[in-house]
């Protein structure tokens, strides 16, 4: 079985995030939005991961022929089969943030029975699988569908919002009774996300009331909410009857594993103070209005926020076996494999401590879409997981790395693990909150950045650099490197040399790099092309420099892969960046601002490279191993002028004479890159959308 031999005792599991929500009359299909719905062999690559199962849907939504993305039986058939086969016990999920297919939702008073009609059919055409989760996080769901009114069916009441939690119970209940008469062992897997709320002495009532509804889920489950349950009066009054609730006493269906979902927004802190935070964070109850903010950033203790913290809340109040059953953050890449690695460390410290801590989940494998938003928006805001599915096939991330060597499996711990996640460092803390003084750096390994820190691009790498809590120093040339990489104080070397520099000693550089085996980045542009194609360069297509400059980086990136064949060569185009005023976009958007001496003409036509994403995007690649040609420009499909006018439309620019006259028109010579390996930058609309943002402070 894989896994089996996974340190610590603590199994390593896996999760697809198969969300099916309903929007209004618009469907969220995350299998489908992943591509993972078209790619059987995404299995085999999990498998290669060493996990032991794996969080899986056979969900309601997605059998019902009037659901867009119908899969049908034999979609499911064939990957159940090849989990099997690959010796992967999945975990089966039946509905996942969804309210069933058309005809029924979470307040429908028959959704429980229609529920275990579907379980039942599973069961009967699975009956060998023995892990299911018939309804994740019942609570959170209902918050967002009944509570917050952000899915279906997007009420905003605490009475439906306690209707919707208990219909979703009922159903696991149901659900399983179906399951167990065809497979008496089945074991349910509840998951719900584990939070606490903290607060300032005149809403500790508040918080007292969320800490204790956080459990409610899984006090249904085991028969807990019983007459002297704190809850109990709060869901009488809400309408919900003593028969309602004594079903869940009567038949009680404890989880075999209490499954944690925990993440860093998980955690609120709750503060009258409102003047001190901006007004999307204000809020209230019928009573009082306050500020609801993470409690991460508001200066709680360290000791009592986290995954550790959290996983012993639920020991201590169910004493059952338990599991992180989903481990993911939204961040850069070093960031998920900090908070990965603290939420193993978390199961490895608490189950120390005496508690049964069967497992870890690395969730979202394949990554989710639109998240950052809840789903109710489509930005197409990818977050990839173990593997990036912007690439075909899907390529593994350090984070797969992490999750082999966790479940005993080869590798080595990434050197971004010796820093620290920004939710432990001072800068996270909001600004009236006292600070800590900052930690010294440790004298671990670092990233050497060979070139000018005060050049536009070194500046912009640095803060970049400062901001994900990388380590990093500078110098001017490679003097003392080969002393360095012999005593391992480097990890990585980012070459931005000026060419004048780089000629002196040619690849140097690549050469150490390579003899010791350290990550070599380099970077190029756009150069090493002529135009003459009328289609965007890929990395496959053969160089043809337009200039002396050209052609000197196409040798450089020649003999540097020579010198070092994993070596990563990042090709953009033209920076942007708060300090090139003379870049076309730039004078377009000081243009519009009325700040500009006149719209730039062709050149915003070809591809450019906004600063903060090509520093985000190589170093995110770097950290993952990756080698050889890269081209990394901010594109998409759209037109550049309807990017500009949509921008700028959103942003309340006078668009003037540009939509008549001064419309900036392709140029036959332009310079267009795009990525045939993978497309990791966010889209131009998406760059400038950011720049005109902060645009205010960085155009004269």
């Amino acid at each position: 079985m894989n896994g089996a031999a996974a340190p610590e005792g603590i199994e390593i599991w896996g999760g697809v995030e198969s969300t099916i929500a309903r929007i209004g009359d618009d469907w969220r299909d995350q299998v489908f939005e992943t591509g993972h719905q078209h790619r059987i062999e995404d299995l085999d690559a999990v498998a290669e991961l060493g996990i032991s199962a794996l969080r899986y849907p056979v969900l309601w939504e997605s059998l019902d022929p009037r659901h867009p993305h119908h899969r049908g039986w034999a979609w499911h058939d064939a990957r159940l089969d090849r989990l099997r086969a690959l010796g992967i016990r999945p975990i089966v999920g039946l509905v996942h943030h969804g309210s069933g297919p058309r005809g029924t939702d979470l307040l429908d008073p028959a959704f429980p029975e229609k529920l275990a009609a579907h379980a039942a059919a599973v069961a009967a055409r699975y009956p060998w699988v023995g892990d299911y989760t018939p309804v994740n996080e019942p609570l959170t769901t209902a918050r967002f569908s009944a509570l917050y009114g952000h899915w279906y069916p997007h009420a905003r009441d605490h009475r439906l919002f306690l209707k919707a939690t208990l219909n979703q119970c009922r159903a696991v209940v149901l659900a399983m009774a179906a399951i167990r008469a065809v497979n008496p062992a089945a074991r349910l897997i509840q998951t719900e996300d584990l939070g606490k709320t903290f607060a300032r002495p005149g809403l500790a009532y508040q918080a007292d009331f969320e800490n204790e509804r956080r459990f409610l889920s899984f006090d249904l489950l085991t028969g807990m909410v019983r007459r002297d349950h704190p809850l109990r009066h709060d869901l009488g009054l809400a309408g919900i009857g003593d028969a309602e609730l004594d079903f869940f006493e009567e038949n009680a269906s404890p989880p075999d594993i209490f499954g944690m979902n925990h993440y860093l927004t998980s955690e609120r802190f709750l503060d009258d103070r409102l003047d001190l935070h901006a007004a999307h964070h204000h809020g209230g109850n019928a009573f009082q209005r306050y500020a609801d903010v993470e409690a991460v950033r508001s200066g709680i203790p360290d000791d009592d926020i986290g995954p550790k913290a959290r996983l012993r809340d639920l020991w201590r109040r169910y004493g059952r076996p338990c599991a992180i059953t989903e481990a993911h953050h939204g961040c850069s890449r070093e960031e998920q494999l900090r908070w990965l690695k603290e939420c193993h460390a978390a199961a490895v410290s608490v189950k120390a401590e005496g508690a049964d801590v069967r497992a870890v989940t690395a969730w979202a494998l394949f990554g989710v879409v639109d998240w950052s938003s809840l789903l109710t928006r489509r930005n197409g805001h990818y977050e990839p997981g173990a593997f990036d599915v912007r690439h075909d096939p899907p390529r593994r991330t350090a984070i797969g790395g992490l999750i082999r060597r966790l479940a005993g499996r080869s590798g080595d711990e990434h050197p971004v693990l010796e820093g620290t996640g920004w939710w432990h460092r001072p800068n996270r803390l909001y600004g009236h909150v006292p600070k800590p003084e900052p930690v010294l750096a440790s004298a671990g390994r670092r990233i050497l950045i060979v070139g000018a820190e005060t050049s536009v691009f070194g500046a912009g790498l640095a803060q970049v650099c400062e901001v994900r809590g990388l380590h990093h120093v500078f110098r001017s040339d490679d003097a003392g490197l080969s002393g360095d990489l012999a005593r391992g104080r480097i990890w990585a070397v980012v070459d931005i040399r000026a060419p004048e520099k780089v000629e002196a000693d040619g690849t140097r550089l690549a050469d150490l790099c390579g003899r010791r085996h350290v990550p070599y980045l380099l970077f190029s542009c756009e150069k090493v092309f002529d135009g003459s194609l009328a289609r965007p360069y890929v990395e496959s297509d053969p160089v043809a420099p337009r200039c002396d400059h050209g052609h000197f980086l196409a040798a450089l990136e020649r003999d540097s892969l020579t010198a070092h064949p994993a070596a990563l060569v990042v090709r953009c185009g033209p920076i942007l960046s708060a300090a090139t005023p003379s870049h076309p976009v730039h004078r377009t958007i000081a243009s519009l601002l009325g700040r500009g001496a006149g719209l730039a003409g062709a050149q915003p036509a070809a591809s450019f490279s906004y600063g903060p994403d090509l520093a985000h995007a190589a170093l995110d690649l770097l950290i993952d191993g990756a080698s050889g040609l890269w081209h990394l420009v901010n594109d998409d499909e759209d037109d550049w002028n309807e990017i500009v006018e949509r921008t700028a439309q959103r942003a309340g620019l006078d668009l003037g004479g540009w939509r008549d006259t001064d419309r900036a028109r392709p140029s036959r010579a332009a310079v267009r890159l795009a990525s045939e390996r993978g497309q990791v930058m966010p889209s131009r609309e998406s760059a400038l959308g950011r720049f005109v943002a902060s645009s205010g402070r960085i155009l004269p």
